[in-house]
């Protein structure tokens, strides 16, 4: 028999008084099953606290990002609310285990878009930047907690350290959402967030050389260093030989789940081994995302991932809101508050120090220190390993996990100071890499006009080389499979790079007037033999066009202009013979109308031009030449026979 009253005094939640009266109501019921239900009903309890948890996740994420605070911020709202608030929910750390999964998924993603090659190329601001931010900030705060808080330099240098380390979550996610991952200051921050993923590793390994439990030490440090590069060896083999092979043999069979079920275990299954091997799960799955970077299944993977990371990643920022222990925060407010402005103006100023140091301008160095100035997941992970090897107390921990969640959940906000300290916008950047460039058809510009050419040349079986200057075009493109240069087609590199001197044809179809005559002006004076191929913005640029002898413009809007005049004269009675003849006799006076302007003015050949409706003229050439039959046409006949 269930003790209720015992039970009921004991519990300390909603959610266990909950269980408890449930329990209770099953043994009033049937003594003799009291048990068994209480089990299955942790069941539709599990459910219950889902529900809850999307509830308030669908209704804080948007109010938040309506008044310009961002999903991430509602996510946080959603958990704290719910969980340390009403007490809905409790246990928010089991959650955010489960939610962690949600930050591997998305460096699976951000791995796939890096090439090895780009990885090579950023490896002076990781091993460089990324290691010169975590010594200096890991110091600094070291320093911090040995002189304000008493701490011995044991336990400061694991605070200290644990501090350096930023939330990849809230970084990756702000880049991700502003489309900025590829800006300069992006990949800087890119590359600092990775540096501290490999940090993780020899930060653990010091806590028990650190302990004053010496029985804590398990392993040698060395031994666990060499299994973690012994680990990400075998997965870069199982990458290069075994991924590709596997993806082609499934995408052979057709099953679509059975490719969403082995993206899936590519994801959890390079995470675990790279967690067994002493690194995180987030780098097992970048690494596995890089691998995959230059694979043609590449597009189709994360399609598959994007839905399971969105989900899981949003669950991390609310679990993240669940574990907050507002008793801690309560008693604790003026030295958690403190320490929370410490940590943020201290990483800030040392961020922005070192990142000048580096070469970042004043405005790069100022978003990477309103971007990374917060604490981060993996400190949750460390300052709880540190408390049960005895550096410092549960207590401790607890002001640490809320310092760490309260500069987390300020990280939005110091984002969005960034307009108080930079004026200029930040433009998204890419690397320009035109490796593979070169066909016969050069095309400047893919915005909708370009669009369309490419596909009438790519269904005549010919190659086209794109160039553009809008990363998010080249990004949104690349979804669909294309492969887009990024480059100024307005500068000569960049034109000999994408190989113009072997284009037959060069199709300039950029959409601003003043960036198409600078790319036609450069092309004419270095390439004079190649054929023009030019899109004009309007009547005046067409002018301008022609003058500078251009191989064949036309204006953007004209023959999509004619066609929907075509299919209005039809919609009117007009059959499609006289529609179309129609047509031709406009095209005709607007083509002897620019004649004319390129010899006057811009006013010449108005009589080209109808203002009016006019008396329709036989569209059809008669077949004999008509006779006047009135009366007068009579006598002139009869004086012309006189004479």
């Amino acid at each position: 028999m269930i003790d209720c009253s015992a039970r009921k005094r004991e519990t300390d939640s909603l959610t266990d008084l909950w269980r408890t009266i449930a329990d209770c109501n099953s043994a009033s019921l049937n003594p003799l099953k009291a048990e068994p239900m209480a089990i299955a009903e942790s069941g539709p309890n599990l459910f219950a606290q889902a529900l809850v948890i999307l509830g308030a996740a669908v209704v804080a994420a948007p109010i938040f990002k309506r008044i310009g605070l961002g999903t991430v911020l509602g996510y946080l709202a959603a958990g704290i609310i719910v969980g340390p608030v009403l007490g809905l929910i409790g246990r928010g750390e089991e959650i955010l285990h489960v939610a962690e999964l949600g930050v591997v998924m998305l460096l699976f993603i951000i791995g796939l878009e890096l090439k090895p090659s780009r990885l090579w190329a950023l490896r002076r601001d990781i091993f460089g930047l990324g290691l010169a931010q975590v010594l200096t900030c890991g110091f600094g705060l070291m320093g911090a907690a040995m002189a304000f808080a008493g701490l011995g330099w044991q336990a400061a240098m694991i605070i200290g350290f644990g501090l350096a380390l930023s939330s990849t979550a809230f970084a990756m996610q702000l880049l991700e959402s502003r489309h900025e991952i590829n800006s300069p200051y992006g990949r800087r921050a890119f590359s600092i967030l990775l540096f501290q993923d490999l940090a993780i590793v020899p930060l653990l390994a010091l806590i028990p050389l650190l302990s004053p439990q010496t029985a804590q030490s398990n392993q040698h440090p060395m031994l666990t260093i060499g299994i973690a590069l012994l680990a990400v060896a075998a997965l870069i083999a199982a990458g290069r030989y075994l991924l590709n092979p596997l993806f082609r043999i499934i995408a052979n069979t057709g099953a679509k789940e059975a490719m969403i079920a082995a993206a899936l275990l590519i994801v959890l299954g390079s995470g675990l081994a790279m967690q067994y091997a002493g690194l995180s799960m987030a780098m097992g799955a970048f690494l596995a995302g890089v691998l995959l970077a230059e694979s043609s299944y590449r597009h189709e993977l994360e399609a598959d991932i994007e839905p399971f990371r969105g989900i899981l990643l949003g669950l991390f920022f609310v679990a993240v809101g669940l574990s907050l222990d507002l008793t801690v925060v309560a008693q604790n407010w003026l030295v958690i508050l403190i320490s929370v402005l410490a940590v943020i103006l201290i990483k800030g100023a040392m961020i922005y120090g070192v990142s000048r140091g580096f070469g970042s301008s004043h405005s790069d160095a100022t978003r990477l220190a309103l971007l990374l100035p917060q604490g981060g997941e993996f400190a949750f992970v460390l300052f709880s390993v540190a408390v049960t090897a005895g550096l410092f107390s549960q207590e401790v921990s607890s002001m640490l996990v809320a310092i760490v969640t309260l500069t987390m959940a300020l990280t939005p906000l110091t984002v969005a100071m960034v307009r108080f300290f930079v004026s200029q916008p930040v433009a998204e950047q890419i690397d320009e890499d035109f490796e593979g460039a070169g066909s016969d058809v050069l095309m400047i510009g893919f915005s909708r006009f370009g669009q369309i050419i490419s596909q009438v040349l790519l269904s005549s079986g010919n190659q086209a080389t794109i160039i553009d200057t809008s990363a998010e075009r080249i990004r949104q493109a690349g979804k669909f499979g294309f492969r887009i240069y990024f480059g100024d087609g307005g500068r000569l590199d960049v034109l000999k790079s994408a190989g113009i001197e072997r284009a037959k044809i060069v199709a300039v179809c950029t959409h601003n007037r003043e960036a198409t005559d600078r790319i036609v002006d450069l092309i004419k004076s270095e390439f004079p033999n190649v054929k023009l191929f030019v899109r004009s913005y309007d009547r005046t640029h067409t002018i301008s066009l022609r003058k500078r002898d251009v191989d064949f413009e036309i204006r953007e809007t004209l023959e999509s202009a004619l066609e929907f005049g075509k299919h209005a004269l039809q919609e009117l009675g007009h059959s499609e013979d006289v529609a179309h003849a129609v047509i031709q006799d406009v095209r005709k006076r607007d083509e002897e109308r620019l004649e004319a302007q390129m010899t006057g003015d811009i006013y010449s050949g108005r009589d080209k031009m109808h203002t009016k409706p006019v008396t329709p003229e036989p569209l059809i050439a008669p077949v004999k030449e008509g006779k006047r039959i009135d009366k007068a046409a009579n006598d002139v006949s009869r004086i012309e026979a006189a004479e």
